[in-house]
């Protein structure tokens, strides 16, 4: 989760009044931050932050913790408003950089006054926005430029990769080919562009360089000081929407410094866009539903003031609340989130707890005791019992595979990954679908350690079900890894045919070709004419992506059409 460090007196300007360490404590919980740590530096106390929520970035900034405490207190209410006017200024962006970095949204911020920690705050939040909610500015990477040094129009341009000019915290001109291998900034993000034929470069009308998005900005334009005035703001990447909210959060945070914020007119090849939007978004919730699932007493027009104490416009009509809330949130997916709003401005540490009351005896699901019999039975394999992480990415589930999302189950995985829209790491960004290939990760890690070796999980992964309110679904399985130099899928098949066996199931096999596994020795588990698991030799190119030096057969299947099994 995001951390970052405030100033108690800065956090206090912008909130309008003083309070003490302690009830600092407090205060933050309505930001959805802990406060993680205090000290004394120069005479001045010093707050670490804790965000508890990667969904809001507009609460990564001493701007947005004094915003959201304002409200909470009540000293402001309902939605709130930011004044845009156009700035005449217009970006035209290049239509080869669509395979490149296709996107790139703008603002300007006008009439700041900048003080050493108002600035500490800004590159916090662009930082902060551009690691955590833009995947290490993958997705998202902002930059912020002194506009009084920028003469528009400007250009957002696929550049030669000999182009010159002189990046932030150096002295002399580089080419951007250079910049990649020798700047820190370079080395650390140049992966992102660093096989694409043109590289993206964003220039003023006077050829001069603001930025080499998403790596690092230009020294003359891109250094803001204490006497910058009004600020020329660029956020690149991929997704539209995420390049969006990015710009919102930090135009809206620079807002809360004072600053007027002007519109941009930026010009693709296909259609034409005013940035920043700062049309706030509607969702709409049963009043019923927030005070049957809070198990408080709240009138209609407590849940109103709640609600407006934390941004919402508020209108209440037949039984629900019409609600108007920030461009700069992007969190409202289901009624339960505006749910947690109503509890956070009520106040967790007010909630009486309360014993349920409960008429009935608690005992084991007969579920998990299968899945328990499961284990036993492996154990007795002699396999040894791996538990790894329902989280994973594309690339484990796919690509090292050998597979292309598409196909039905068996000779595939489903045709998409239920995948985390803002993950804090690359590596944990969506939910397994099999979990085979957990099971080679974990041989993958293992190499040092003497063979055989020999593994099995039951565990979780995680379908496409359009069906289910969550549109998905958790499956139970178990799969099985065998790795030593003389593996067989017959190794493998004599394990799948004991238990099947001791379950009381008869099976089938049938002949299949997937990718994961070696041509002719792979195969379907049917059972009463319903495919239900998959057997085979892992593919040697597949072992080779995983680093792993020996054979491996492994098989995998449901466990939830086994379940009526005599197995007690």
């Amino acid at each position: 989760m995001p951390k970052f460090d405030v100033s108690k007196a800065d956090l206090e300007r912008l909130v309008g009044k003083e309070f003490s360490v302690e009830e600092w404590e407090d205060l933050f919980l309505y930001a959805k931050c802990e406060l993680d740590d205090v000290w004394e530096e120069d005479g001045r106390i010093y707050f670490k932050a804790d965000s508890k929520d990667t969904n809001r970035p507009d609460l990564w900034s001493a701007e947005g913790i004094a915003r959201q405490i304002r409200w909470a207190l009540g000293f402001q209410k309902g939605l709130p408003e930011y004044g845009v006017e156009d700035s005449g200024v217009t970006v035209y962006v290049d239509e080869k950089l669509k395979d490149i970095r296709p996107y790139g949204l703008y603002a300007i911020v006008e009439g700041l006054s900048l003080d050493e920690e108002a600035l500490r705050q800004m590159i916090n939040l662009q930082e902060k926005v551009a690691l955590t909610f833009g995947r290490r500015r993958r997705e998202v990477a902002i930059g912020v430029f002194d506009f009084d040094k920028i003469k528009p129009p400007i250009y957002y341009r696929a550049a030669e990769k000999t182009e010159r000019f002189v990046p932030l915290g150096f002295e002399e001109e580089m080419t951007l080919e250079e910049i990649l291998e020798k700047h820190e900034k370079g080395r650390e993000h140049g992966h992102l562009i660093r096989d694409k034929p043109y590289y993206p470069l964003l220039v003023d009308s006077e050829g001069k360089v603001l930025s080499m998005p998403p790596i690092i900005n230009s020294e003359i334009t891109g250094r803001v000081t204490p006497e910058t005035r009004n600020v020329f703001i660029d956020v690149t990447g991929w997704d539209l929407n995420k390049v969006m909210l990015a710009l919102n959060v930090v135009v809206t945070a620079l807002a809360e410094r004072g600053g007027k914020i002007r519109s941009v007119k930026v010009v693709y090849p296909d259609f034409e866009i005013r940035t920043p939007d700062l049309t706030p978004k509607e969702f709409e919730v049963g009043l019923d539903y927030i005070k049957r699932l809070t198990g408080l007493e709240l009138s209609d027009g407590e849940i109103k003031d709640l609600l407006e104490r934390m941004m919402y416009s508020v209108e209440l009509v037949d039984g629900r609340a019409r609600l108007r809330y920030p461009a700069f949130r992007d969190d409202i997916m289901h009624a339960r989130d505006v749910l947690e709003d109503v509890l956070i401005a009520y106040g967790y540490n007010e909630i009486e707890p309360e014993e349920p009351e409960l008429a009935v005896q608690g005992r084991g699901d007969k579920f998990i005791e299968f899945e328990d019999a499961i284990r036993e039975l492996m154990v007795g394999y002699g396999l040894q019992e791996v538990m790894t992480f329902n989280l994973t990415n594309r690339e484990s589930q796919y690509g090292k595979m050998l597979l292309e999302p598409g196909g039905d189950l068996f000779s595939h995985p489903p045709a998409e990954l239920v995948e985390i829209e803002n993950p804090i790491s690359p590596k944990w960004s969506a939910l397994r679908v099999w979990l085979i290939p957990s099971l080679l990760d974990f041989l993958s890690q293992n190499t040092h350690e003497e063979y055989p070796q020999r593994i099995f999980e039951v565990g979780k992964a995680t379908l496409i079900d359009e069906s289910r309110e969550t549109k998905t679904v958790s499956e139970s399985k178990v799969a099985v890894a065998l790795a030593h130099p003389r593996v067989t899928f017959t190794e493998a098949k004599e394990i799948l045919e004991s238990v099947m066996h001791h379950l009381g199931f008869t099976y089938e096999l049938e002949s299949i070709d997937h990718p994961s596994f070696i041509p002719g020795r792979a195969g379907k588990i049917v059972v009463e004419g319903k495919p239900i698991g998959i057997i085979g030799e892992i593919h040697p190119a597949v072992l080779e992506n995983w680093g792993i030096e020996m054979p491996v057969a492994a098989f995998e299947m449901f466990l939830r059409p086994l379940y009526r099994a005599p197995y007690l």
